[in-house]
């Protein structure tokens, strides 16, 4: 696919789309309405999803609503998903495996000194993303924003001893690998730089698998400190590495996408893209292997 055709171009269209969506949420808007909202014919929005999501524009927006998210967040665990659903490995529902490491406290003493630290902007499904590593894997992903200009002074400020290296090639590969236009099975290290609550509750979101949504609470009690909601809160607000540490994945108790670092809208666009993304697979896999409807059985399931 050539770059005129990555469905990176089609973000800005999407969140605008979910952000009209979210401001006439009561007024249940027909998608003759969003489309004449982001200045596109139907079937233009129709082709624009189709790329981007590979689901329909009313699937897709189905899944943005409160009533899917309170479903998601009353539904089973998720870890139970695989045993559920009949899988026999976890891997079957993750197109790419995501491990990791901290740095050690001498590393973050010293502020990174003697690390050489690779970065490059690329393309991904979300917008531009400012992608950052070290030889042991990837330490930093902010997404762009208004202040686009000012996330490489992020990274230098988190890491200021560090040597940084420019190396757009390498950030396109990994943008690549993270975000593949076919679901292709990979694996990303990542190299973690927080306090030992932060990581602890980190580790606990790895094993959230895509398409599935927490409360904080929830994700509190997993982190095994189920007093600490507000803690856990303030642990995603400090993640630095977007969507591989799918802090997106937490919403508020009512539904609400609530904050996120890189835009509410941008948090909304993940919950909905990650949705439609494992119920294509589900459905895919239940196609091949004739399994019984079980992982969406329990939740409103978005007509064709």
């Amino acid at each position: 696919m050539s770059p005129a055709e990555h469905p990176s171009r089609h973000y800005a269209r999407v969140a605008k789309a979910i952000a009209f969506i979210r401001a006439h949420a009561r007024e249940q808007p027909t998608l003759d309405e969003i489309a004449a909202a982001v200045h596109l014919s139907p079937q233009h929005l129709q082709r624009v999803f189709a790329e981007w999501a590979g689901i329909s524009p009313k699937r897709f927006l189905q899944f943005l609503t409160k009533e899917y998210a309170r479903h998601q967040l009353a539904a089973a665990d998720p870890l139970t998903v695989t045993e559920d659903a009949g899988l026999s490995s976890t891997s079957r529902l993750h197109d790419l495996m995501v491990s990791c490491e901290a740095m050690t406290p001498g590393e973050i003493r010293t502020a990174g000194r003697g690390i050489d630290i690779g970065h490059g902007v690329a393309p991904t499904p979300f917008g531009d993303a400012l992608i950052a590593w070290t030889p042991r894997g990837i330490c930093h992903l902010a997404f762009g924003t208004a202040d686009a200009p000012r996330l490489l002074d992020e990274l230098r400020a988190r890491w200021p001893a560090a040597t940084l290296v420019p190396d757009p090639a390498q950030a396109q590969a990994l943008a690549q690998r993270i975000f593949p236009l076919t679901p292709t099975r990979g694996r990303i290290h990542l190299v973690l730089h927080g306090t030992n609550f932060q990581i602890k509750v980190w580790e606990a979101l790895l094993r959230v698998e895509p398409g599935q949504i927490l409360s904080y609470g929830q994700l509190a009690r997993r982190a095994g400190a189920p007093r600490a909601a507000r803690a856990v809160g303030s642990a995603l607000a400090a993640n630095t590495i977007g969507f591989l540490i799918p802090c997106h994945r937490v919403l508020r108790e009512g539904g609400d996408v609530g904050e996120y670092r890189w835009g509410s809208e941008r948090k909304a666009a993940m919950v909905a893209w990650e949705a439609g993304r494992a119920l294509t697979t589900h459905e895919t896999v239940q196609a091949r292997e004739n399994l019984p409807e079980s992982r969406f059985a329990r939740l409103p399931h978005p007509s064709p």
